[in-house]
């Protein structure tokens, strides 16, 4: 099919078409798992069922309506994407942000893709040793994320739909209270929105990932932990107790310089985190927490918030 054909069919811009149809090549891609056993495998992933249901709804059967040639080039073209980077760890945009609105199978094309490859990274992680209950618990991140998706008014899916392409080529795994991200020297340590950020939580999470990359991952070698993000700003300080959570999670990294990521406004990354929000205004987001009054605050008073880097040594 023509890029300039595909493009106007989906509404995006032609360097994504064109992207896409680069980085596939004529690789092979994975099919669907079969539809039948397909609602066990959405719960399975911690896929709610409102969610699960939408999938359903949309699911590319052979002569579907919903499915036009366009819509299963784009299908077909970004799981061949991703299973050609299998065992890869770096950011991959599946392909281009897509007119959700249109319909389930507009809004899912890219959950159709994780599904077609649950099985080739579950092989993956079979041939490096790892345990399913691993597997799984990585792989389950799917759930959480549309949840978080849906509570956004579907605002959040963009950064998402790349998000788990991680996870769909064995570059992350989630190990209890965080998820690590195979790097180059360093693990990257991720937060799920999953619970209280306790030392406890995160000590036994760095335990575990202490033992579990030198044995799945021996010829890989890491000599420290890593984060990026906004709750490692240091004027959080400014207004969180000493004791918190997320001030003491920030006192185990030395920070490294502050330099202005590209194309990454923290503004808009800890409205997103704090709030699951990024179009309510300023004066009618919630403040039940010390942490959303911060926030609140320091950008009512004309300030910003930082991404920061930071690390510490394994």
């Amino acid at each position: 099919m023509d890029p300039q054909d595909i493009a106007a069919r989906l509404a995006v811009p032609v360097e994504e078409v064109a992207r896409v149809q680069r980085l596939a090549g004529d690789r092979p891609s994975a099919p669907l798992p079969g539809k039948a056993g397909a609602p066990a495998l959405l719960d399975r992933l911690a896929v709610r069922p409102d969610d699960a249901a939408e999938i359903m709804a949309g699911w590319p059967d052979a002569g579907s309506p919903l499915w036009t040639p366009e819509l299963r080039w784009l299908l077909d073209r970004s799981v061949a994407l991703v299973r050609a980077d299998l065992g890869g760890y770096g950011w991959l945009a599946p392909g281009p942000e897509l007119p959700r609105d249109r319909g389930p199978a507009w809004r899912h094309l890219y959950v159709y893709a994780y599904l077609s490859l649950v099985e080739e990274v579950r092989a993956y992680h079979r041939a490096h040793g790892i345990a399913d209950e691993v597997s799984w618990a990585t792989l389950a991140d799917l759930g959480r994320n549309l949840a978080v998706d849906r509570r956004m008014n579907r605002e959040g899916w963009p950064v998402m739909q790349a998000w788990l392409t991680l996870h769909a080529r064995g570059g992350l795994y989630e190990l209890g209270r965080l998820q690590h991200q195979r790097g180059a020297g360093a693990i990257d340590l991720h937060i799920p929105d999953a619970g209280p950020l306790t030392p406890e939580s995160i000590d036994a999470s760095l335990d575990e990932a202490r033992a579990f990359f030198p044995r799945h991952f021996p010829d890989e070698r890491y000599t420290s932990f890593a984060c990026g993000s906004w709750l490692l700003d240091p004027q959080l300080r400014d207004y969180l107790p000493a004791e918190s959570n997320i001030i003491r999670f920030q006192r185990r990294f030395e920070l490294e310089p502050y330099e202005e990521p590209e194309g990454l406004d923290a503004d808009v990354e800890v409205r997103r985190f704090v709030f699951r929000t990024l179009s309510t205004p300023l004066d009618q987001l919630p403040r039940g927490t010390v942490l959303q009054r911060a926030v609140i605050d320091h950008l009512k008073a004309g300030g910003h918030w930082r991404w920061r880097r930071g690390r510490f040594p394994i």
